[in-house]
Protein backbone atom coordinates (compact mmCIF):
# COMPACT_ATOMS: atom_id res chain seq x y z
CA UNK A 1 0.00 0.00 0.00
CA UNK A 2 1.61 3.74 0.38
CA UNK A 3 4.57 2.71 1.44
CA UNK A 4 5.02 2.38 -2.11
CA UNK A 5 4.56 6.03 -1.72
CA UNK A 6 8.51 6.84 -0.98
CA UNK A 7 9.63 4.81 -2.96
CA UNK A 8 7.91 6.63 -6.34
CA UNK A 9 9.34 9.40 -5.08
CA UNK A 10 12.77 8.45 -4.94
CA UNK A 11 12.12 7.32 -8.71
CA UNK A 12 10.58 10.39 -9.55
CA UNK A 13 13.52 12.62 -7.97
CA UNK A 14 16.16 10.21 -9.97
CA UNK A 15 14.28 11.69 -13.07
CA UNK A 16 14.58 14.99 -11.84
CA UNK A 17 18.37 14.65 -11.03
CA UNK A 18 18.46 14.06 -14.91
CA UNK A 19 16.89 16.83 -16.07
CA UNK A 20 13.83 14.90 -17.70
CA UNK A 21 11.53 15.75 -14.67
CA UNK A 22 10.70 19.66 -12.95
CA UNK A 23 9.62 19.89 -9.26
CA UNK A 24 7.79 23.45 -10.29
CA UNK A 25 6.79 23.14 -13.99
CA UNK A 26 3.36 22.22 -14.41
CA UNK A 27 2.76 18.44 -14.50
CA UNK A 28 0.25 18.91 -17.18
CA UNK A 29 2.54 19.22 -19.80
CA UNK A 30 3.71 16.26 -19.40
CA UNK A 31 -0.26 14.17 -18.29
CA UNK A 32 -2.68 15.90 -19.84
CA UNK A 33 -5.69 14.31 -18.00
CA UNK A 34 -3.74 16.97 -14.77
CA UNK A 35 -3.71 19.85 -16.57
CA UNK A 36 -7.74 19.57 -17.49
CA UNK A 37 -8.42 18.68 -13.86
CA UNK A 38 -10.94 21.20 -12.29
CA UNK A 39 -11.56 22.26 -8.69
CA UNK A 40 -14.76 20.73 -6.92
CA UNK A 41 -16.43 23.54 -5.52
CA UNK A 42 -19.73 21.91 -4.34
CA UNK A 43 -22.80 20.39 -5.27
CA UNK A 44 -25.80 22.44 -6.88
CA UNK A 45 -30.19 21.85 -5.99
CA UNK A 46 -29.64 18.70 -8.20
CA UNK A 47 -26.83 16.93 -7.24
CA UNK A 48 -24.63 17.71 -9.95
CA UNK A 49 -21.13 18.47 -9.52
CA UNK A 50 -20.23 22.46 -9.33
CA UNK A 51 -16.34 22.81 -10.52
CA UNK A 52 -13.76 25.62 -11.43
CA UNK A 53 -10.36 26.36 -13.51
CA UNK A 54 -7.62 25.90 -10.45
CA UNK A 55 -6.07 29.26 -9.24
CA UNK A 56 -2.39 28.02 -10.40
CA UNK A 57 -1.23 24.56 -12.00
CA UNK A 58 -0.54 20.91 -10.83
CA UNK A 59 3.45 20.67 -10.32
CA UNK A 60 5.11 17.24 -9.52
CA UNK A 61 6.44 18.69 -5.99
CA UNK A 62 2.72 19.05 -5.06
CA UNK A 63 1.65 15.84 -6.23
CA UNK A 64 5.11 14.81 -3.73
CA UNK A 65 3.67 16.46 -0.73
CA UNK A 66 -0.29 16.17 -0.78
CA UNK A 67 -1.19 19.50 -1.65
CA UNK A 68 -2.02 19.35 -5.20
CA UNK A 69 -5.57 19.37 -4.88
CA UNK A 70 -5.95 15.24 -5.14
CA UNK A 71 -7.38 13.65 -2.40
CA UNK A 72 -8.30 10.17 -1.08
CA UNK A 73 -12.18 9.22 -1.10
CA UNK A 74 -11.87 7.42 1.94
CA UNK A 75 -10.86 10.13 3.71
CA UNK A 76 -12.85 13.06 2.10
CA UNK A 77 -16.56 13.32 2.04
CA UNK A 78 -16.67 15.37 -1.26
CA UNK A 79 -13.97 13.19 -2.56
CA UNK A 80 -16.36 10.27 -2.11
CA UNK A 81 -19.70 12.02 -2.93
CA UNK A 82 -18.63 12.89 -6.04
CA UNK A 83 -17.65 9.39 -7.21
CA UNK A 84 -21.12 8.61 -6.46
CA UNK A 85 -22.39 11.42 -7.98
CA UNK A 86 -20.90 10.53 -11.21
CA UNK A 87 -20.55 7.22 -11.03
CA UNK A 88 -16.63 7.64 -11.40
CA UNK A 89 -14.18 4.38 -9.63
CA UNK A 90 -12.18 5.27 -6.54
CA UNK A 91 -8.53 4.25 -6.66
CA UNK A 92 -9.39 0.83 -4.81
CA UNK A 93 -10.71 -0.10 -8.37
CA UNK A 94 -6.98 -0.30 -9.92
CA UNK A 95 -8.88 1.30 -13.05
CA UNK A 96 -6.74 4.60 -14.83
CA UNK A 97 -10.38 6.09 -14.93
CA UNK A 98 -10.01 6.45 -10.83
CA UNK A 99 -7.18 8.99 -11.53
CA UNK A 100 -9.45 11.70 -12.81
CA UNK A 101 -11.15 12.51 -10.17
CA UNK A 102 -11.10 16.83 -9.56
CA UNK A 103 -9.25 18.60 -7.35
CA UNK A 104 -10.72 19.62 -3.58
CA UNK A 105 -8.72 22.65 -3.24
CA UNK A 106 -6.18 25.18 -5.16
CA UNK A 107 -2.82 23.41 -5.57
CA UNK A 108 -0.49 24.79 -2.79
CA UNK A 109 -3.41 25.98 -0.69
CA UNK A 110 -4.04 22.80 1.76
CA UNK A 111 -2.46 19.17 3.34
CA UNK A 112 -4.82 16.37 2.21
CA UNK A 113 -3.51 13.31 1.61
CA UNK A 114 -4.60 11.41 -1.99
CA UNK A 115 -3.78 10.00 -4.76
CA UNK A 116 -1.13 12.75 -6.05
CA UNK A 117 2.15 10.08 -5.66
CA UNK A 118 -0.08 8.16 -8.42
CA UNK A 119 0.12 10.36 -10.94
CA UNK A 120 3.81 11.05 -10.06
CA UNK A 121 4.18 7.93 -10.89
CA UNK A 122 2.73 8.40 -14.17
CA UNK A 123 4.91 10.98 -14.54
CA UNK A 124 8.40 8.94 -13.75
CA UNK A 125 6.27 6.62 -17.04
CA UNK A 126 5.68 9.73 -19.35
CA UNK A 127 9.24 11.08 -18.89
CA UNK A 128 11.22 7.65 -18.91
CA UNK A 129 9.33 5.50 -21.18
CA UNK A 130 8.94 2.79 -19.26
CA UNK A 131 6.30 1.35 -17.38
CA UNK A 132 6.62 2.27 -13.50
CA UNK A 133 6.90 -1.48 -12.76
CA UNK A 134 10.01 -1.74 -15.00
CA UNK A 135 11.34 1.91 -14.25
CA UNK A 136 11.54 0.36 -10.62
CA UNK A 137 13.35 -3.06 -11.84
CA UNK A 138 16.19 -1.21 -14.03
CA UNK A 139 16.85 2.21 -11.49
CA UNK A 140 15.95 1.89 -8.25
CA UNK A 141 14.46 -1.49 -6.49
CA UNK A 142 17.19 -3.49 -8.84
CA UNK A 143 19.74 -1.50 -7.71
CA UNK A 144 19.15 -1.28 -4.34
CA UNK A 145 18.92 -5.34 -4.39
CA UNK A 146 15.39 -5.32 -3.22
CA UNK A 147 14.35 -8.97 -5.18
CA UNK A 148 11.18 -9.33 -3.64
CA UNK A 149 9.68 -5.91 -4.09
CA UNK A 150 7.27 -6.10 -7.76
CA UNK A 151 3.88 -4.64 -8.51
CA UNK A 152 3.06 -8.14 -9.17
CA UNK A 153 3.94 -11.25 -7.36
CA UNK A 154 6.00 -13.48 -9.03
CA UNK A 155 5.74 -17.50 -7.67
CA UNK A 156 7.89 -16.95 -5.00
CA UNK A 157 7.04 -14.03 -3.64
CA UNK A 158 3.62 -15.95 -3.82
CA UNK A 159 4.55 -19.09 -1.98
CA UNK A 160 5.60 -16.38 1.08
CA UNK A 161 3.02 -13.62 0.85
CA UNK A 162 0.63 -13.04 3.61
CA UNK A 163 -2.85 -12.75 3.95
CA UNK A 164 -4.62 -9.37 4.50
CA UNK A 165 -6.97 -9.72 8.10
CA UNK A 166 -9.82 -7.93 8.74
CA UNK A 167 -10.54 -6.86 12.55
CA UNK A 168 -14.10 -7.63 13.15
CA UNK A 169 -16.22 -6.22 15.98
CA UNK A 170 -15.51 -8.27 18.63
CA UNK A 171 -11.67 -8.07 17.73
CA UNK A 172 -10.79 -10.87 16.25
CA UNK A 173 -9.51 -11.28 12.66
CA UNK A 174 -10.58 -12.82 9.42
CA UNK A 175 -8.13 -14.19 6.35
CA UNK A 176 -9.06 -11.92 3.29
CA UNK A 177 -8.67 -13.97 0.26
CA UNK A 178 -5.15 -13.74 -1.73
CA UNK A 179 -4.63 -13.97 -5.45
CA UNK A 180 -1.45 -13.79 -7.52
CA UNK A 181 -2.21 -11.45 -10.15
CA UNK A 182 -4.75 -8.47 -10.16
CA UNK A 183 -6.39 -7.10 -13.12
CA UNK A 184 -5.09 -3.33 -12.80
CA UNK A 185 -4.52 -1.09 -15.61
CA UNK A 186 -1.88 1.15 -14.40
CA UNK A 187 1.20 0.47 -12.02
CA UNK A 188 0.03 2.53 -8.75
CA UNK A 189 3.16 4.37 -7.75
CA UNK A 190 0.71 5.53 -4.49
CA UNK A 191 0.10 1.92 -3.37
CA UNK A 192 0.76 -0.63 -5.37
CA UNK A 193 4.03 -2.74 -4.80
CA UNK A 194 4.29 -5.93 -2.96
CA UNK A 195 7.37 -6.65 -0.58
CA UNK A 196 9.59 -7.62 2.20
CA UNK A 197 11.08 -6.16 5.58
CA UNK A 198 14.12 -6.96 4.22
CA UNK A 199 13.75 -5.25 0.99
CA UNK A 200 12.34 -2.05 2.57
CA UNK A 201 15.10 -2.08 5.17
CA UNK A 202 17.79 -1.57 2.24
CA UNK A 203 15.39 1.77 1.12
CA UNK A 204 15.95 2.86 4.56
CA UNK A 205 19.52 2.38 4.84
CA UNK A 206 19.63 4.16 1.33
CA UNK A 207 18.00 7.33 2.62
CA UNK A 208 19.71 7.08 6.25
CA UNK A 209 22.86 6.93 4.18
CA UNK A 210 22.80 9.96 1.79
CA UNK A 211 21.55 7.73 -1.24
CA UNK A 212 24.16 5.52 -1.06
CA UNK A 213 23.24 1.65 -0.70
CA UNK A 214 25.84 -0.82 0.14
CA UNK A 215 28.96 1.25 -2.78
CA UNK A 216 25.98 1.75 -5.18
CA UNK A 217 24.63 5.41 -5.66
CA UNK A 218 20.93 5.78 -5.96
CA UNK A 219 20.50 9.60 -5.44
CA UNK A 220 22.14 12.22 -4.29
CA UNK A 221 23.08 13.61 -1.08
CA UNK A 222 21.72 16.92 -1.58
CA UNK A 223 18.55 15.45 -3.58
CA UNK A 224 17.87 13.32 -0.20
CA UNK A 225 18.78 15.79 1.92
CA UNK A 226 15.75 17.80 -0.23
CA UNK A 227 13.26 14.99 0.27
CA UNK A 228 13.82 14.55 4.04
CA UNK A 229 12.99 18.42 4.60
CA UNK A 230 10.26 20.49 5.01
CA UNK A 231 8.19 21.24 1.57
CA UNK A 232 5.20 22.60 2.29
CA UNK A 233 6.23 25.99 4.10
CA UNK A 234 3.83 27.14 6.91
CA UNK A 235 1.38 24.02 6.00
CA UNK A 236 0.99 21.56 8.56
CA UNK A 237 0.00 17.72 8.10
CA UNK A 238 -3.97 17.19 9.16
CA UNK A 239 -5.90 14.28 10.27
CA UNK A 240 -7.21 11.91 8.19
CA UNK A 241 -10.72 11.35 8.73
CA UNK A 242 -12.15 8.45 7.80
CA UNK A 243 -15.57 8.02 5.03
CA UNK A 244 -14.95 4.41 5.07
CA UNK A 245 -14.88 2.50 8.59
CA UNK A 246 -14.41 -1.12 6.55
CA UNK A 247 -10.65 0.50 5.14
CA UNK A 248 -9.36 2.67 7.83
CA UNK A 249 -9.92 4.57 11.23
CA UNK A 250 -9.24 8.17 11.56
CA UNK A 251 -5.86 8.55 11.30
CA UNK A 252 -2.92 11.09 12.83
CA UNK A 253 0.65 10.04 14.11
CA UNK A 254 1.78 11.92 16.83
CA UNK A 255 -2.08 13.68 17.23
CA UNK A 256 -1.14 17.34 18.85
CA UNK A 257 2.24 17.63 17.36
CA UNK A 258 3.21 19.95 14.48
CA UNK A 259 3.91 17.51 11.75
CA UNK A 260 5.37 19.03 8.21
CA UNK A 261 6.04 17.12 5.08
CA UNK A 262 8.99 16.62 2.51
CA UNK A 263 8.92 14.81 -0.50
CA UNK A 264 6.78 11.64 0.49
CA UNK A 265 7.84 11.57 4.25
CA UNK A 266 6.09 13.09 7.35
CA UNK A 267 8.54 14.89 9.21
CA UNK A 268 8.15 15.31 13.20
CA UNK A 269 8.77 19.23 13.90
CA UNK A 270 8.97 18.54 17.43
CA UNK A 271 10.52 15.39 19.62
CA UNK A 272 8.16 12.46 19.87
CA UNK A 273 6.79 10.26 22.66
CA UNK A 274 8.73 7.15 21.67
CA UNK A 275 12.23 9.42 21.97
CA UNK A 276 11.99 9.86 17.94
CA UNK A 277 13.84 13.51 17.68
CA UNK A 278 12.50 16.47 15.55
CA UNK A 279 13.39 15.57 11.79
CA UNK A 280 12.17 11.95 11.94
CA UNK A 281 10.56 11.30 8.46
CA UNK A 282 7.82 8.19 8.88
CA UNK A 283 4.84 7.61 6.96
CA UNK A 284 2.76 3.92 6.89
CA UNK A 285 0.44 1.67 4.36
CA UNK A 286 -3.13 0.89 4.22
CA UNK A 287 -2.85 -2.37 6.10
CA UNK A 288 -1.28 -1.19 9.18
CA UNK A 289 2.53 -1.16 8.15
CA UNK A 290 4.29 1.71 9.14
CA UNK A 291 8.28 2.80 9.34
CA UNK A 292 10.19 5.54 10.57
CA UNK A 293 13.32 6.96 9.37
CA UNK A 294 15.52 9.13 12.08
CA UNK A 295 18.53 10.83 10.46
CA UNK A 296 19.85 12.81 13.62
CA UNK A 297 20.77 9.09 15.45
CA UNK A 298 21.20 7.42 11.43
CA UNK A 299 18.66 4.86 12.60
CA UNK A 300 15.24 3.80 11.23
CA UNK A 301 12.71 0.50 11.26
CA UNK A 302 9.43 -0.93 9.91
CA UNK A 303 6.47 -2.74 11.52
CA UNK A 304 4.62 -4.45 8.98
CA UNK A 305 1.38 -5.92 8.98
CA UNK A 306 -1.73 -7.00 7.32
CA UNK A 307 -4.23 -5.82 9.00
CA UNK A 308 -7.54 -3.56 8.08
CA UNK A 309 -8.85 -1.36 8.48
CA UNK A 310 -6.40 1.17 8.46
CA UNK A 311 -5.03 2.88 12.51
CA UNK A 312 -6.18 -0.05 13.78
CA UNK A 313 -5.78 0.56 17.62
CA UNK A 314 -3.68 -2.55 18.75
CA UNK A 315 -1.19 -2.49 15.61
CA UNK A 316 -0.30 0.59 15.66
CA UNK A 317 0.40 0.89 19.48
CA UNK A 318 2.72 -2.28 19.17
CA UNK A 319 4.31 -0.44 16.18
CA UNK A 320 5.09 2.65 18.73
CA UNK A 321 5.93 0.43 21.58
CA UNK A 322 8.61 -1.28 19.31
CA UNK A 323 10.32 2.15 18.00
CA UNK A 324 10.24 3.65 21.82
CA UNK A 325 12.34 0.22 23.36
CA UNK A 326 14.94 1.10 20.12
CA UNK A 327 15.16 4.59 21.55
CA UNK A 328 15.21 3.38 25.30
CA UNK A 329 18.37 1.12 24.00
CA UNK A 330 20.29 4.15 23.15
Amino acid sequence: FSMTKALTAAAAMQLVERGQLSLDAPAGDLCAEIRTAQVLEGFDDNGEPVTRAPATAVTLRHLLTHTSGYSYHMWDEACSRWLEATGSPNISSQQRAALLQPLMFDPGTQWRYGIGIDWAGQMVEAASGMRLGDYFDSHLCGPMGMVDTHFDYNDSMFARAAHLHARIPDGSLVPLPLEQADQREFDEGGGGLRGTMRDYGKFIRMILNKGVLDGSRILRAETVAEMCSNQIGPLRVQTMHSCAPSLSNDGEFFPGDPKSWGLSFQINEVAGFTGRPAGTLMWAGLANSYYWIDPVNGIGGAYLSQILPFADEASSALFFEMETAVYQTL
